[in-house]
């Protein structure tokens, strides 16, 4: 059977949250055939029983260690047969139009190699990781030092995070966020899949790298929009994800722009990770938990989701 598009969902013992995600897949209203793949890391909190029992049409791969969200998907990709792929988050909710819109305009663009739609945070915010910049240098110094806070209009100064463009408007941009990334199949096949040196962060940003050095368009379409929970109650972050998000950093920087640079400047950006790390550990110890609105809730904020109102992004680098 011919397939429109193989849905990618990696799992690490977020069982609840995933459920809902295929929930929100199976609920769309689309005229497009789908295929969803869930890869588990070796969950300890029972998911594979209980997915495999409540949705046995997935295709699920089940790990015997934690292999990261780059292998993970690369694993999900092996088997897909979409002339798509989409990777979803699975602390993600899709709308009922998110499959039909998303694939529709790709079908309509064959330039492009890869889109995403517009992510919204629980508070009804705009995900900022959804629509980004390739972090240069500057464009890195400019966010980490807050000039982006301080001109939000001004196109040098937000590079990045790319404050100055209407989220509710749609364009080519650099980078997108794996937790919604739709791919067109002859794409991967051109550029390859996931870099797996990265564990769980930085992988997205370097795909898009790739995708776009081989003359692929890259697109952000917010006609449609999902919500992103970030996966979990509490903003505090264990030392091994913050230790990642860092980590991606240098080796984003090392792989792409290391080699385009001198020593002086280079050094500065090793540096200036470190003192990040530092102060985000540092940061981290102090904050307190907090209860994070339930996918009902976001869906149905005021202001459509309130997705014109922006906060700080973390989860993807």
């Amino acid at each position: 059977m011919n397939v429109d598009v193989s849905i990618l969902i990696l799992n690490y013992n977020t069982c609840r949250l995933t459920m809902d995600c295929l929930r929100s897949v199976y609920d769309s209203e689309t005229r497009y055939s789908y295929e969803i793949i869930l890869v588990d890391n070796n969950s300890q909190d029972h998911s594979v029983e209980t997915i495999s029992k409540e949705f046995p049409e997935v295709m699920l791969i089940a790990n015997s260690e934690n292999v990261g969200f780059a292998k993970g998907n690369n694993q999900g990709m092996e088997v897909a047969s979409g002339r798509y792929v989409l990777l979803l988050n699975s602390d993600t909710v899709i709308r009922k139009d998110t499959l039909e819109t998303m694939l529709a305009f790709m079908d309509s663009r064959l330039d492009l190699g890869a889109s995403g739609c517009k992510v919204i945070l629980p508070d009804g915010s705009l995900d900022k990781a959804c629509r980004r910049g390739f972090p240069t240098p500057s464009a890195s110094f400019y966010y980490a030092f807050g000039f982006s806070k301080l001109f939000p209009d001004r196109p040098k100064f937000n590079g990045y995070q790319l404050g100055y463009l209407d989220p509710d408007d749609e364009y080519p941009v650099d980078c997108l966020v794996g937790a919604f990334m739709l791919l067109r199949r002859e794409t991967v096949e051109q550029v390859g899949g996931l870099d797996e040196t990265f564990f769980m962060y930085g992988e997205d940003l370097d795909w898009c790298y790739r995708i776009k050095e081989a003359g692929w368009g890259i697109y952000y379409y917010p006609q449609t929009s999902i919500v992103h929970l970030k996966g979990g109650s509490a903003r505090r972050r264990p030392f091994k994800i913050v230790y990642e998000f860092h980590r991606a950093m240098i080796l984003f920087h090392k792989k792409h722009y290391s080699s385009r640079y001198n020593s002086m400047i280079n050094g500065a950006v090793y540096a200036g990770v470190g003192v990040k790390f530092t102060l985000s550990l540092l940061r981290n110890a102090l904050i307190a938990p907090r209860k994070v609105p339930t996918p009902a809730q976001s869906l149905n904020a005021p202001g459509e989701a309130g997705i014109r109102n922006e906060s700080k992004a973390e989860v993807r680098l």
